[in-house]
């Protein structure tokens, strides 16, 4: 993929690391909301169903290398992880506080793969590590939420557990072949798909959805999807660490959507944090290549 860019790797990755976490900000937003409403393995299941309806012809039209036995079982574990990490954080932000839960869920998601991400590729410039402290800090302050004056609890913990499942997942997604987007993209829906369902059958959950909500998760499906889709880009044309740091600023955008359409509050250390996000933005678009 390297040698097809149009722009040079450190635009790309930039451009689609922000693309990924402004997609999955937006889905995290719809599927939380919605899953307030009808039960959340309904969400999971259509949203997921809807991103593979699309996923599978965009594939049959684009060209793409066979994938090794490693691509197909890093892509079938990552269906498994994201299905699971999905669960929990849509169940977190419909119990829970969302400017606590998403943003608690990509810090630890965001510092998985950094760690990981410098013990395989070497640490970054100055100027980039100082774009990844200032992301970091970001998703810390807008993690921190006010008690609600509805009583209802922050939901800190199924961040914390969905976090660990994203990390392992961002991971793994790494040691995918840099030729395969698309492939993986599908498999993994494959795999969330068969793990929703058996959950399903086997626990005889509720999952039935109003049809007024299919539009609804179908444009969750198709966020998911393209986030999913540009962040395997990102990790595919530069560093692991930059390219989790930016995708895990959508806590930002979930922070931003919650204040807008639910009247969550929004304290100084909220836009502080929020701040703090275009300052890593900033810093990271500008560091110089190693």
């Amino acid at each position: 993929m390297p040698g097809h860019l149009l722009v040079s790797p450190a635009v790309a990755v930039i451009g689609l690391g922000l693309l990924a976490s402004i997609g999955w900000g937006l889905a995290d937003f719809g599927g939380g909301l919605t899953s307030r409403r009808t039960p959340v393995l309904g969400v999971l299941l259509g949203s997921q169903i809807a991103s593979l309806a699309i996923g599978v012809p965009i594939l049959a039209a684009v060209s793409e290398p066979a994938m090794r036995p490693i691509d197909l079982g890093v892509s079938i574990a990552g269906g498994v992880l994201g299905a699971a990490g999905l669960s929990l954080l849509y169940r977190g932000l419909s119990v829970g506080r969302m400017g606590v839960v998403a943003p608690v869920a990509a810090v630890i998601t965001a510092t998985e793969p950094v760690v990981y991400g410098f013990a395989t590729e070497g640490v970054p410039s100055a100027v980039a590590i100082m774009g990844i402290v200032a992301a970091v800090v970001s998703v810390v302050l807008v993690s921190r939420s006010p008690n609600a004056a509805d009583g209802r609890p922050s939901g800190l913990w199924y961040g914390v557990a969905a976090g660990t499942l994203f990390g392992l997942f961002t991971i793994g997604a790494a040691q995918l072949n840099d030729d395969l987007i698309m492939s993986p993209v599908v498999v993994i829906r494959i795999a969330s798909v068969l793990v929703i369902t058996s959950w399903i059958l086997l626990r005889r959950q509720p999952w039935r959805v109003p049809r007024s909500l299919w539009p609804v998760l179908v444009g969750v499906g198709v966020l998911d999807m393209s986030a999913t889709a540009a962040y395997l880009g990102a990790i595919a044309v530069g560093p692991l660490s930059i390219a989790a740091i930016l995708a895990s600023l959508y806590p930002v955008v979930t922070t931003i959507l919650a204040a807008l359409v639910l009247r969550e509050r929004v304290t100084p250390v909220h836009a502080a944090g929020i701040l703090a996000a275009g300052v890593a933005v900033a810093l990271i678009a500008g560091a110089p290549a190693v």
